[in-house]
């Protein structure tokens, strides 16, 4: 039989509830037994008894008791080999923008799911898969990025990291900054959206009254940087609110729609001007987000090739953009 061990929080899992530590460190023990060993006095956190929902805190010591094989289930999900690619590692690397102890920020690429779904075998969230650590923790995505969408991606390398970016997204502490070609020019050149969106089915949004069911505010800051003629222009899309793909429906909605947008270009007998990619042209272009660890944490990602293809075609100057403008709520 084995002996009994004791092992120490990490400074990573302050705040966890017991069983979630237990579920993370032993996860072929079943919750039943778990509350067995609890009930009976064998786990013990700093040499008390311990409940299920108790929250723990670094340093702490958690006895773990024998146990025996005949008492552990082994849940078949748990024990699959995980596949680990070492391309994905290195796609991964190639879109690091950032990186330290807590945080990693990515240059996700147009075309990349940030997250699985019908039909998808190749995606960020999957990929971070070849970063678990040997304590088993895998990155935590805390936002998202639509597919065509490129950008910058927050993740979270640790547990409190994640915690503490959901919060600051949740909160709205965090600025973001999109670039995007659109079509005409929006009136007035600087202004906001704001309107209601709800589900139209498991692929696209719309425009909702307000009261409706499931309908949920959006609102957006723009400005519109430079133009070509009346055609087109750069603006820049500022949202406070984070509603599945708020930027792209609102700005259909005003008539301004955002150049090679699979899903929601309307413009009928519109031709793409010679040498423009069909390609959705959105970028996440900035964030200013509070650090986990304190100070602030400011990226800002590089246009994706079929955008600086663009940008050159139309003769639009990054290095005449006023970064400052970005800090300004309606600027």
């Amino acid at each position: 039989m084995a002996a009994i061990e004791s092992r120490n929080v990490e400074e990573d899992e302050e705040g966890m509830r017991l069983d979630r530590w237990f579920k993370a460190h032993f996860p072929e023990l079943a919750f039943g037994q778990l509350q067995k060993l609890l009930r009976t006095g064998q786990i013990r956190v700093d040499g008390g008894r311990a409940k299920t929902s108790q929250r723990l805190e670094e340093g702490q010591a958690v006895r773990i008791p024998p146990m025996a094989a005949e008492t552990v289930k082994l849940a078949p999900e748990k024990v699959r080999p995980r596949k680990i690619s070492k391309d994905d590692r290195e796609a991964i690397e190639s879109m690091i923008l950032h990186e330290d102890k807590a945080v990693m920020v990515l240059n996700k690429a147009p075309g990349l799911a940030v997250q699985g779904g019908s039909g998808m075998t190749r995606h960020v969230d999957g990929m971070l898969e070849a970063f678990r650590d040997k304590s088993g923790n895998k990155p935590r995505l805390v936002h998202r990025l639509d597919r065509d969408t490129s950008g910058v991606l927050v993740i979270a390398k640790t547990r409190r990291a994640a915690q503490e970016l959901t919060k600051a997204f949740r909160a709205r502490a965090t600025r973001k900054v999109y670039w995007a070609l659109l079509k005409g020019v929006p009136t007035p050149r600087q202004g906001k959206i704001s309107n209601y969106l709800a589900r139209l089915d498991n692929e696209f949004m719309r425009v909702a009254k307000h009261g409706e069911p499931e309908a949920q505010h959006a609102l957006t800051h723009y400005n519109v940087v430079e133009t070509s003629g009346q055609a087109l222009s750069w603006v820049t899309l500022k949202p406070v609110t984070g509603r599945t793909h708020q930027l792209r429906i609102q700005c259909q909605s005003i008539g301004n729609p955002i150049v090679g947008d699979p899903k929601y270009f309307d413009v009928e007998n519109w031709e793409l001007p010679g040498g423009m990619q069909n390609k959705l042209h959105l970028l996440a272009r900035r964030i200013v987000i509070p650090h986990p660890a304190g100070g602030t944490l400011d990226i800002s990602a590089p246009l994706p090739p079929h955008m600086q293809q663009s940008w050159n075609l139309l003769g639009f100057d990054i290095g005449d953009y006023d970064r400052e403008a970005d800090l300004t709520e309606g600027g």
